[in-house]
């Protein structure tokens, strides 16, 4: 599996929202997009990632960037985790894995047995629609460079 780098296209997608809509990367051409993937909503460190950027949503709106969230779950259960821990961005269901297999971030096999499951991983998509920040994790239990990524952001 390769893993994408800076500099490369961001592979296209489209996929459901918590409402059942689908959203694309292509609906924000023209924005920074931050794509968190990661592995399974009400986990204790994926929930500690993903309240983390809606905690610092002002910061992301400032960067003028979008932020998306990206597990296999289904919409049904991404749609109640938004609502219990009051996610203030999309999360997006890629339940047939295809989205996280093309940027390098699916674990082939994660614990409990579990296969195909989304890597702790972050990606900034610039307004061009290229890679500008890669980061895919080996360790589920670490997050993401969130100062890095800030710094990132600011730089485009």
């Amino acid at each position: 599996m390769t893993t994408l780098s800076k500099g490369d296209k961001a592979p296209a997608f489209t996929l459901v929202n918590t409402d059942k809509k689908e959203v694309s990367l292509a609906d924000y051409n023209g924005k920074n997009v931050l794509i968190l993937f990661f592995p399974l909503a009400f986990t204790s460190v994926c929930t500690a990632e993903l309240c983390s950027a809606r905690d610092n949503m002002a910061a992301y709106n400032d960067l003028d960037t979008v932020v998306l969230g990206i597990s296999v779950d289904s919409p049904f259960t991404l749609g109640e985790f938004k609502k219990q821990q009051q996610i203030n961005f999309e999360l997006l269901s890629d339940f047939n894995k295809t989205t996280a297999a093309a940027y390098g971030a699916l674990y082939e096999d994660f614990v409990l047995g579990m296969k195909g499951v989304a890597r702790r991983a972050a990606f900034i998509v610039d307004k061009n629609g290229d890679i500008a920040y890669a980061e895919v994790l080996e360790d589920a239990g670490q997050l993401p460079d969130f100062e890095a990524i800030k710094q990132t952001l600011a730089s485009l």
